[in-house]
């Protein structure tokens, strides 16, 4: 039986609101009826709906312009046009503005009650991944730094969400994903999130440390364990004592340490390099890796009994290159934030560097990404970050094409096509007397695309 959730139906034919209304009723809904599209509206306007039913063809407003109303203030709002027959290709297109779906007239009821449930389960999605990116943004920057999670893909979504579940478990958890994914940030937002946040996060990159020295960081020594030891030392678990240790790079443990290690996930004991006394530790491990240690163990090596270990919880970390729209998203917080540091405030990127960028396959991620985008900031001398301000070693034929093509004198076609978007998306916001999110709906576009194109062209 569904939640108690609320629905409202908006149709001018009395007898079909009627059956509508006692149908969703016994179903378990609280339902709202309007007999035209003005109230319909209204009624959206006052009250937090659900779901809504709207009748194309209505009185006073009709549902289409009904649903364009409702998109400019309420965009998350699932909403399922009812249409005759022949009639459909109207509602066909108010999906692509955003509808969540559409039903011809006549139809069974079981039909509408299906519908409901899906936009109830898509409505229930949605709430959950804003709540989770919520939480991830509530963390405290002083803890976190400058940096935080950044992306609207469904990938990264999937990301928000897997750390909202972890968050605040025992379990170790094994980041995987390319070099320059944001494994560290990951790892970082979980301990943030978690009841562990005013413990200590300590973080070990286990690739930068010599094998011979890995042993003393994380476990510590004592005096006179070995050449060199002139005093007693604390090792990273014991400085990690509350709150969660993140192992980066762990496939270049060796295998006599990954034994230790395993002993401390095991037993939660160890003792110091050279010393006798055992410590018990309450400390949560998190370990990362950009090779597949499943393989590493079918080569020996890594310790298949320390994999199993670890990867009580798994994460991937998606590629760049597999989350679309993230990187305009990404390039634009970046850029925010360098010309913020260097006091020039109000920097865009030329439609040309944002088509490279889309372009480019980032074989350095994310980390790359954030590279190119200060080197373009240092190098640029405008407002405007264009093509031959981004670091030639990493984008040079592109650069010399650009270069190639507008040294030419004619026009090239980025410009006239720049035009005729521009003079389309004024049309856009005139028809909508500048409401963005209708525009956006319009054009087929996200609002902070729409944004981006107005302050782009200046549109404002």
């Amino acid at each position: 039986m569904p939640g108690k959730v609320s629905i409202l139906v908006a149709d001018d034919e009395e007898s079909l609101r009627l059956v509508l209304q006692t149908v969703l009723e016994k179903a378990g809904y609280d339902v709202d009826v309007v007999d035209n599209g003005l109230d319909a509206v209204n009624k959206v306007r006052e009250t937090s709906y659900d779901v809504v039913l709207l009748d194309v063809r209505m009185p006073q407003m009709d549902g289409l312009q009904a649903f364009y109303q409702m998109q400019g203030f309420a965009p998350e709002l699932p909403v399922i046009l009812m249409t005759a027959f022949g009639s459909a290709q109207i509602a066909v297109e108010a999906m692509k503005s955003g509808a969540f779906d559409y039903i011809t007239k006549p139809f069974d009821v079981d039909e509408v009650k299906i519908l409901v449930g899906r936009a109830l389960h898509m409505r229930s999605l949605a709430r959950e991944v804003e709540y989770l990116k919520r939480e991830v943004k509530t963390l405290s920057q002083e803890a976190v730094g400058p940096y935080q999670l950044i992306g609207e893909s469904s990938r990264v979504q999937d990301v928000y969400k897997s750390i909202g579940r972890v968050a605040n478990s025992k379990a170790t958890v094994l980041l995987t994903g390319e070099s320059g994914t944001g494994k560290g940030l990951v790892a970082k937002t979980i301990h943030y999130s978690s009841e562990r946040w005013q413990k200590p996060f300590i973080q070990v990159n286990c690739g930068a440390i010599p094998y011979g020295l890995l042993e003393s960081e994380i476990f510590g020594h004592e005096r006179g364990a070995f050449t060199g030891a002139v005093s007693q030392k604390p090792g990273k678990f014991e400085l990690a004592e509350g709150g969660t240790i993140f192992l980066d790079e762990i496939s270049e443990m060796d295998l006599a340490l990954q034994v230790k290690l395993l002993r401390v996930l095991q037993e939660r004991q160890f003792e110091r390099v050279g010393g006798t006394k055992t410590f018990s530790v309450n400390v949560r491990v998190i370990a990362a890796s950009n090779l597949d240690l499943l393989a590493e163990t079918g080569e020996n090596r890594f310790r298949s009994d320390l994999y199993y270990r670890l990867n009580v919880i798994s994460i991937h970390m998606p590629s760049l290159r597999e989350r679309g729209d993230d990187i305009a998203l990404l390039a634009e917080y970046f850029l925010a934030r360098f010309a913020a540091e260097t006091g020039r405030v109000g920097m865009i990127f030329s439609p040309e560097v944002l088509e490279i960028f889309k372009r480019y396959a980032w074989p350095g991620n994310v980390r790359e990404l954030e590279n190119a985008v200060e080197h373009a900031v240092t190098m640029s001398n405008s407002r405007v970050i264009l093509p031959e301000h981004l670091p030639l070693n990493t984008f040079g034929e592109e650069v010399v094409e650009h270069h190639a093509v507008t040294s030419t004198g004619f026009r090239p076609l980025r410009e006239v096509l720049a035009e005729v978007e521009k003079g389309h998306i004024t049309e856009a916001l005139k028809l909508t007397k500048g409401n963005r999110a209708h525009a956006a709906k319009l054009l087929q576009i996200s609002r902070r695309g729409l944004i981006y194109k107005i302050q782009e062209y200046g549109l404002d």
